[in-house]
């Protein structure tokens, strides 16, 4: 990450005298030093701490309110994809810190499906393949780590920034002027109101036993609340989709026997267990530190949450666990619905109201899709929402943050869903229908619910689920027994299919793509029409197409080529300004489209850098494009580092020729390409391509 500081430090943009086109923004926008906080962040988990870092490092004054009084230490999400590994890279080498801490991946690569943690094994899946560690699609891997333990990592980061951390209230008198890099907690957001200047919000704290208001302005509010957000309800945005899955009581355990007996035993992520006492998932935060928590099914009203005490939880383990644990320790226990909804919009209020995170989207936790889609909506929100308050971009950019991460939400949403339907094939197979257990609970809500006492209805429910457990006994469930037997081939056969709850999506953490938006498509996208989402693991296949992230590639720069340091071509995207990359071949036609490219970049005010891709080093020695781009001096020569001479080429990684261009967005994203020469006047053409991606062409006409 040092070298990579040093790269970018390197290359400086040519300032010119010449005059700009007007800024299309309104001046109440704008980030001047007597102007409103420009952003407040409502809610301080992963998705609005990662927002608040990117916008940071962007030159974006923000500060955060949080309603609880402390961070969480429940461990919650814990699967980080390869596309959130990627942003991370870009925040001071967070994700070596989270490779660094994670527990060795031979301790959680397999799902386990069991009797009992002691017991038989009825079948495991290794979520890990060979590709997932060479690092030819991705510069960086997957990684589990717990929630809490990233917000850890996250607050270290903002601190390390300036940011501080309040729980008493606002430091200042002023209750209007909210300080930049505050993170507010104990501060509960009671109305958001719009107006022509801003965003008015009222929120409420507790202070020495009393409830005080506080009123704060600012010129953007982003909802980054969870689930139940605040901020959606507020401004009225309803969710659709379906709600109410399934509910469940979380349990968040410490027990270091129990690690150290699995990872001598049967290491894993996740542990389904059936037996005719319980049934759960038990999850394997951390087997080295003991940590774990246990996911099980909750019917309400004839199972209240009270029921669920720290002791009962202890009884529930040990049924799963097959034995008792000495130095069992419970943490923490709480209630939680699955649903599969998106907002049904994410930008409202004049463009004043941003949702991100689980506030605009809410998963089954089947892939581990809500967290990573969430940060994601923050890396592609953050520069754009940059542009606005630095005057290069009009407000209605933000609207294309709606088209291009609600599409992505809606297709997430059903691939969960999927994946959580092929979990479900698993218990369906043992004879355990989970259809059949919410049926039979609908059914005494529909018929019992007003006649019977709240205890009989329990007995009824107790006593339907005992005799459904009845499937799980040794004398059913065995080889001897043919209907157990026919049972155990059935399940056999979902493994080794592929057709049970999968872990990686390599296809679609690398792979989305934006059809529209703040992009320019050339109507040749190899992957114009999205396949539907089956639940099953596909490969990831690199894309130069409008809108999909930029294929990863080592490289070298030329001028050190003997050297060792290589990097990704996504490190050629600053993480530190909002800056465009153009990247072309050694060609005089190509150095023409980047000398207009320049030309139109400084029109616009933004920022642009030029990448030379060389596929070998000049045999004259001459491998600088320093000639061919003067006056500029924003460029980078590079040639691929190859790992042996029939590796691909990048053109042909892209699929395209050493003839064409391609233009990158600061999230990495592709905004244009030109499969092939351009024909046209390129300076008219490159004016046109950032009018359509900045939102600007009604001014470009």
């Amino acid at each position: 990450m040092g070298f990579l500081r040093r790269f970018h430090g390197l290359y400086h943009t040519r300032t010119s005298n010449k005059s700009h086109i007007q800024r299309r923004v309104l001046s109440s926008y704008c980030d001047g030093e007597d102007s409103l906080l420009p952003v407040l962040i409502v809610g301080a988990g992963p998705v609005g701490l990662v927002l608040s870092i990117l916008l940071t490092k962007l030159g974006v004054k923000c500060a955060v309110l949080e309603k609880s009084s402390a961070f969480s230490r429940h461990p919650q999400a814990h699967f980080i994809n390869n596309r959130s590994m990627e942003v991370f890279r870009k925040l001071n080498g967070l994700a070596d810190e989270i490779l660094r801490y994670q527990p060795p991946v031979d301790l959680w690569r397999k799902f386990i499906y069991c009797t009992s943690l002691t017991g038989q094994v009825l079948g495991s899946v290794d979520h890990m393949k060979p590709q997932d560690f060479d690092r030819i699609v991705s510069p960086v891997s997957v990684a589990h780590f717990s929630q809490y333990k990233l917000m850890r990592l996250l607050i270290k980061q903002l601190e390390d920034i300036g940011f501080h951390i309040r729980s008493n209230g606002l430091m200042n008198s002023d209750d209007c002027k909210l300080a930049e890099r505050d993170i507010l907690l104990g501060h509960e957001c009671k109305s958001v109101n719009v107006t022509e200047n801003g965003v008015n919000v009222t929120a409420y704290l507790t202070r020495e036993g009393k409830r005080v208001k506080k009123d704060f302005q600012c010129n953007f509010v982003v909802g980054t609340d969870g689930a139940g957000s605040t901020v959606r309800k507020l401004m009225g945005i309803d969710m659709s989709g379906t709600h109410d899955l399934q509910k469940l009581i979380s349990v968040h355990f410490m027990s270091h026997e129990l690690g150290q007996y699995l990872i001598n035993e049967r290491p894993g992520m996740l542990f389904f267990i059936f037996n005719t006492e319980a049934i759960g998932v038990i999850v394997a935060h951390d087997l080295e530190q003991g940590e774990f928590v246990l996911q099980v099914p909750f019917y309400p009203p004839q199972q209240k949450f009270e029921d669920f005490s720290f002791r009962t939880c202890e009884k529930i383990i040990f049924k799963l666990v097959g034995r008792e644990l000495l130095d069992i320790n419970v943490l923490d226990i709480k209630p939680w619905v699955m649903h599969a909804e998106v907002a049904d919009t994410f930008v409202s209020g004049n463009n004043r109201i941003i949702l991100a995170g689980d506030a605009a989207h809410r998963f089954p936790p089947a892939g581990g899709f809500g967290m990573n889609t969430g940060i994601q909506d923050a890396h592609n929100l953050a520069w754009k929402l940059a542009s606005v308050i630095k005057g290069i971009a009009p407000p209605s950019i933000l609207s294309s943050y709606e088209t291009e991460r609600r599409q992505i939400a809606i297709f997430n949403t059903a691939l969960s869903v999927e994946n959580f339907k092929a979990a479900m094939a698993v218990p369906a197979a043992l004879g355990l229908d989970p259809n059949i257990a919410n049926s039979v609970h609908r059914t005494i809500n529909d018929t019992f619910g007003s006649i019977l006492p709240s205890d009989l209805q329990r007995t009824i429910l107790d006593g339907i689920f005992s005799i459904g457990r009845m499937q799980l006994s040794d004398s059913l469930l065995n080889e001897n027994n043919p209907l157990g037997s026919s049972r155990l081939s059935k399940l056999k056969q979902i493994f080794e299919e592929g057709k049970s709850l999968q872990l990686q999506f390599p296809a679609e953490d690398l792979g989305f793509r934006y059809s529209e938006g703040a992009l320019v498509s050339d109507g040749d996208s190899s992957s114009s029409a999205r396949e539907r989402p089956t639940g099953r693991r596909r490969d990831y296949v690199p894309s130069s197409d409008p809108g999909s992230r930029l294929p990863h590639m080592k490289i070298q720069l030329l001028s050190a080529f003997s050297s060792k340091d290589a990097f990704s071509t996504l490190d050629l995207v600053s993480a530190d300004n909002i800056e465009f990359l153009l990247i072309i071949a050694p060609i005089k036609e190509s150095y023409q489209l980047a000398q207009s490219a320049f030309k139109v970049a400084e029109e616009f005010k933004v920022s642009l850098k030029v990448c030379v891709v060389w596929q070998e080093k000049p045999s004259d020695g001459n491998g600088s494009s320093k000639t061919a781009l003067l006056p500029w001096t924003n460029f980078v020569d590079v040639i691929e580092a190859k790992n042996s001479p029939t590796s691909q080429s990048w053109w042909d990684l892209c699929q395209m020729t050493d003839r064409g261009a391609i233009l990158v967005r600061p999230d990495e994203h592709i905004a244009w390409r030109a499969k092939s020469e351009i024909k046209n006047d390129p300076l008219l053409v490159l004016n046109k391509v950032f009018c359509s991606i900045l939102g600007s062409e009604s001014s470009c006409t």
